[in-house]
């Protein structure tokens, strides 16, 4: 059952050194505040999943915590390259940086899979690609029944997934709303799983369409974080700031402006401040 605690018991309590680590969430919902954590409380050698990587991976790879990921689609949404990310792929800075590439689709399955306690997913898909000529990851298997031949990717079960929400309830139930992506699956597929939401409620409205609730069984800890998906958007709370994203550029460029943004913003920054100083700007800007 789901436990309501701060942001820095929840990451303490659950992400620890040499984790495979999911943070998800598709355009909105992004867990930057508890990724942000993660760097303050100096978690390394994580090997990072997650469908679409943008800027909260690159601060991750940026600042040495991740030793590999596994991924579909990598960059800084609408803008361009994540330059951190780059920069390991390349130059193996700050460390090398092992990567497994995959179509959108086997994540998918893989989660899917992961969630169902399955050792692998199958999917019509890679006909004529070249990834699996550069992932060993992915394989055949022939049908039993129809003897086709489709390709099969392991399941995905991450030590400890993240993800933001908007409510949730005294009990620890969790309700997404807006774009749904693979949110459910990570959590079902993780031993141990983090949400942080924009509100605690005594309990949850009637989930609109398109909407989940995660129960408390399926949770482990909560956390209460307003803003905690700026500069992502988080649906009926505040917009995507599309500003900083394009900013984020010219920071993440240069490895000595990077390391000093991730000083004064997340390092030097209190727990708590991000969740502070994100949800008035995110006001503003609503």
């Amino acid at each position: 059952m789901a436990k309501i605690v701060s942001l820095a018991e929840a990451v303490g309590d659950n992400v620890r050194d040499g984790d495979t680590v999911a943070m998800e969430g598709f355009t909105h919902l992004i867990p930057y505040a508890a990724g942000h954590e993660v760097i303050r409380q100096g978690r390394k050698d994580l090997y990072l999943v997650r469908m679409t990587p943008d800027i909260l991976y690159d601060q991750l790879i940026g600042v040495g915590a991740a030793r590999g990921m596994k991924f579909s689609w990598g960059g800084n949404p609408g803008v361009g390259s994540l330059h951190r990310f780059r920069d390991a792929v390349e130059n193996q800075w700050p460390r090398p940086l092992e990567i497994e590439e995959h179509s959108h689709a086997a994540m998918a399955n893989a989660y899917e899979a992961g969630a169902a306690n399955l050792p692998f997913a199958t999917l019509r898909g890679y006909i004529g690609a070249d990834l699996p000529k550069v992932n060993p990851n992915i394989k055949s298997v022939t049908c039993p029944f129809t003897g086709e031949v489709l390709a099969a990717v392991p399941a995905i079960r991450p030590d400890v997934t993240i993800i933001h929400a908007q409510r949730a309830d005294r009990q620890g139930n969790v309700l997404i709303e807006g774009i749904v992506g693979v949110q459910k699956e990570a959590v079902l597929a993780a031993k141990r799983s983090i949400v942080t939401v924009e509100e605690i409620v005594d309990e949850l409205r009637p989930p609109s369409p398109n909407s989940l609730v995660l129960p408390s069984w399926a949770v482990t800890s909560v956390a209460h974080v307003p803003g905690g998906a700026f500069p992502s958007y988080a649906h009926g709370y505040y917009p995507r700031s599309n500003a900083f994203y394009i900013g984020w550029d010219e920071i993440a460029r240069d490895r000595d402006s990077f390391s000093a943004w991730i000083k004064e913003n997340v390092l030097d920054a209190k727990p708590d401040d991000f969740a502070k100083h994100a949800g008035s700007r995110a006001a503003k800007a609503a």
